[in-house]
């Protein structure tokens, strides 16, 4: 998860066709997410709204989907291979934007609104070099009453990888109560909460999608390391079916001033 620019993109431009394949892990979990983003961010249709890292827009067509804005969500995403999956043209509700989280807290990407009402990162983050300066970027570029939301793993899950991958992921993964405090010195206010959802994968299904490193925790991994690895699952996990929790860090800054 240490891997930046044009490794990060490498890695996501490979995946980009079969990305939703290996994301939809059921029928039900990208409208509960995106569910739990709009409640979260209390988006209305009025807002200006972007997803920061939005890859093919998953999430950013549920929302719009739910929530019919007036104005398109922006889609944000320094992998124009995975925009396209958004369609071409893309949907009216979604306006891909090639640029990466700090092309937009710098500057140095035009986005059709001045300013921002919301915006999201979904597990996004861990992908910034410098996340104080970024988010810092970022929150300057909300509207009064504007609301900043970073989804993101906690520091340790549970999810039924291979040891070696778990344990690289904790080396890796940002804090968030870090997080939460660089949204503070960046002048929001912020707070830090949970949501778990609990996932049932067929076994085979799973394993496929570590071997296709739907993480980019394991493109840290060589071939002859995941094949290991996934062996190491199977002798773990004999059940047909996997069912762990997935449980997500929401940590919320909101900016002073009129508004939600």
């Amino acid at each position: 998860m240490e891997r930046r620019g044009n490794d990060v993109r490498g890695h996501y431009d490979g995946l980009a066709a079969e990305y939703d394949e290996h994301w939809v892990y059921g029928p039900d979990y990208i409208p509960w997410m995106s569910g739990r983003i709009t409640e979260a961010l209390r988006l209305s249709p009025a807002d200006r709204i972007a997803d920061i890292g939005s890859g093919t827009g998953l999430f950013a067509r549920e929302v719009a989907r739910q929530l019919q804005p007036r104005q398109p969500i922006l889609c944000v995403d320094p992998s124009e291979a995975m925009l396209r999956q958004l369609g071409t043209p893309p949907p009216p509700a979604l306006t891909p934007i090639v640029a990466s989280a700090e092309d937009i807290a710098e500057g140095r990407a035009d986005l059709p609104y001045e300013r921002l009402d919301a915006m999201w990162l979904k597990e996004s983050v861990h992908h910034v070099a410098d996340q104080a300066r970024t988010l810092g970027g970022l929150a300057d570029r909300l509207a009064p009453g504007g609301r900043l939301l970073v989804v993101m793993l906690p520091a340790t899950i549970q999810y039924p990888l291979f040891q070696a991958a778990l344990n690289r992921f904790e080396e890796l993964q940002p804090d968030p109560a870090g997080i939460e405090g660089h949204l503070r010195a960046a002048g929001l206010e912020a707070g830090l909460t949970h949501v778990e959802h609990e996932l049932r994968i067929d076994r085979e299904k799973y394993f496929g999608m570590v071997r296709a490193r739907y993480m980019s925790l394991l493109s840290t991994f060589s071939d002859g390391e995941i094949e290991k690895g996934i062996e190491e699952m199977r002798a773990a996990h004999p059940e047909p079916v996997l069912v762990f929790p997935d449980r997500f860090a929401f940590v919320l800054g909101k900016r002073h001033g009129e508004g939600v």
